[in-house]
């Protein structure tokens, strides 16, 4: 019985520093990847990860920007992009293009959120040019078929100096600077023609 005892105390004991030794290996792996290992998300109360959007958020409705919200974001964020964006232009089947609905820059971290119809953008934050030429929200309007909207945000470790970039030029400013990325799509399709 003592041997038996023995055997199971050691087994046990065994069993619980191999477990430990897996924990802090796990623990350290996590550590050294750094923002890596953090999750960035983009979510709306609006809709769901490819689900359609709301018409209010389109041209056959109010045309305003739907709420945003995000979270985990890397350690060492001073400002955040968000480009959104719909790769199925002008039509899903023979895409040719993709076409920007909206720039932001220099977006604080903190509050997590942009809400629903942006019309004053957080302090510090600033817009670029959408692909209608304009500083603002344009919400999807395509003309065939259903479109897929990115909506990507990017975590930096800067502020951006620029004035009124296209996409092309917020990308090129961008690089180097990325931490993490965060991206929720939405669909839609016009329901009258």
């Amino acid at each position: 019985m003592g041997r038996c005892f023995g055997a199971y105390v050691w087994v046990v004991s065994a069993a619980c520093a191999s477990a430990l030794l897996v924990g802090c290996h796990s623990a350290r792996r996590a550590a050294a990847q750094g923002p890596e290992a953090i999750t960035m998300e983009l979510h709306s109360s609006a809709f769901a990860a490819h689900g359609e959007l709301p018409t209010r958020f389109t041209c056959e409705g109010a045309n305003s920007s739907p709420p945003l919200g995000w979270s985990g974001l890397p350690q060492g964020t001073k400002s955040l992009v968000l480009i959104v964006d719909d790769p199925d232009a002008p039509d899903p089947k023979a895409p040719r293009m993709t076409w920007v609905h909206w720039l932001l820059f220099n977006l604080p971290p903190e509050p997590a959120l942009l809400p629903e119809g942006v019309r004053k953008l957080p302090v510090g934050a600033q817009a670029g040019l959408n692909d209608w030429k304009r500083p603002t929200y344009g919400g999807p309007c395509p003309p065939i078929g259903r479109h897929r909207y990115f909506h990507k945000l990017y975590a930096l470790d800067a502020e951006l100096d620029l004035d009124k970039p296209t996409k092309a030029e917020l990308e090129q400013a961008m690089e180097g600077h990325v931490l993490g990325k965060a991206e929720l799509i939405g669909t839609y399709q016009k329901k009258q023609h």
